[in-house]
């Protein structure tokens, strides 16, 4: 099977290995960015694999984790109203607000529906003019510009009764923040193909160059990451630091042009909060007054809501590598995926979801 059996080889990952063994001379921290990464590394070992001075920490790429716990709450409230049809990707259901969830909300009576895309939410308000429809719009640069599509099929359809809570998150201000910390202690990331499969890979020179950090555009599979974290492993050991594509089978270094004019047409850059971590700068998007009619803070007139993660989540350290699952006292106890106290837990995509299902708390 073409691009997966390759790249699951087992003799091309050991020589992949022991390349990096060979080469490593210093302690290195690296940092892969997406959910998805982080759970191919914890599925396949592949930490496991790199010599002792290598450490692999996990950032804040996972879209439901950073999703902000006032948004979880606008959503909920959103549901609770009688006149409301909320639709949401599957993996939010679950994500917990400040005193619930979407998934209790809908077992409570509110009319909570799941969909694959933003486009069925589209055809939901067509077809149920009477309800007001709400699709929940979250994620990285992979899911915007479907999500703005949807907004732009709702103009151009005249839809009076759908509108959109946006909630949508930049990858390189996230890096940025990150290397701009005091406690950083990255020293090379490993890019999420899937968002660079649209935004390309340019937005990142001018991050190697201000912080001399290098940034590889990886993929998902096994091979995928340990060639990548050669490419990284290879730039600090020789004191170099520049951008680099290895998921060359599915990124280009301009990305998919119309995909970001979509994106640009219907959304602008925004502050934006972060789950757990807080505001960064021109970190998200937001629709456009062009498509205000379809902002559901402002059709609601949703009041301010302001929430605190559960005590005992570490999650905000770990999204930004200063931790692992593991170091929380709550992990694999009070916090499980029957009963989670944090969004890490949740997702599929989740640096904790990953530690609990792979079995990283268990000895031996």
């Amino acid at each position: 099977m073409k691009y997966i059996d390759e790249y699951r080889d087992g003799e091309i990952a050991r020589a992949l290995s022991s390349e990096i063994v060979e080469i490593c001379t210093r302690q290195w921290v690296l940092m892969e960015i997406c959910g998805g990464q982080t759970h191919t590394i914890m599925r396949y070992g592949i930490d496991e694999l790199l010599p002792k001075g290598v450490e692999l920490v996990h950032g804040p790429g996972c879209p439901v984790c950073v999703t902000p716990l006032e948004i979880i709450d606008k959503a909920i409230e959103l549901a609770g109203h009688p006149d409301v049809t909320f639709v949401s990707y599957g993996d939010m259901l679950r994500v917990p607000g400040s005193r619930s969830d979407l998934f209790r909300a809908k077992a409570n009576g509110a009319d909570v529906r799941m969909v694959y895309s933003p486009a069925e939410a589209v055809n939901i308000a067509k077809r149920m003019p009477e309800r007001k429809v709400v699709f929940l719009a979250i994620g990285f640069e992979t899911t915007a510009p479907a999500n703005a599509m949807a907004a732009w099929m709702a103009k151009r359809q005249g839809l009076q009764n759908f509108s959109m809570l946006v909630s949508h998150v930049l990858v390189p201000p996230a890096i940025r923040s990150l290397l701009s910390s005091a406690e950083n202690r990255v020293q090379g990331f490993i890019a999420p193909g899937h968002v660079c499969t649209v935004m390309g890979c340019e937005e990142y020179e001018a991050l190697v160059k201000e912080y001399s950090v290098p940034i590889v555009v990886g993929g998902f599979e096994p091979v995928d990451l340990l060639q990548s974290i050669l490419m990284l492993i290879k730039q600090l050991e020789a004191g170099q630091a520049r951008v680099e594509n290895q998921y060359v089978r599915s990124v280009s270094y301009q990305g998919n042009l119309f995909a970001q004019q979509v994106m640009r047409e219907v959304f602008e850059v925004a502050d934006q909060k972060w789950r757990g971590i807080g505001l960064i700068a021109q970190s998200g998007l937001r629709l456009r007054p062009e498509f205000a009619e379809y902002d559901a803070n402002r059709v609601f007139d949703l009041h301010l809501i302001t929430a605190d993660e559960p005590e005992g989540c570490v999650s905000a350290q770990i999204l930004q590598g200063l931790k692992k699952p593991p170091d929380c006292g709550a992990f694999a106890g009070r916090c499980t995926p029957q009963n989670p106290l944090g969004a890490l837990m949740v997702s599929s995509e989740g640096a904790c979801a990953a530690y609990y299902q792979y079995r990283r708390h268990v000895a031996g």
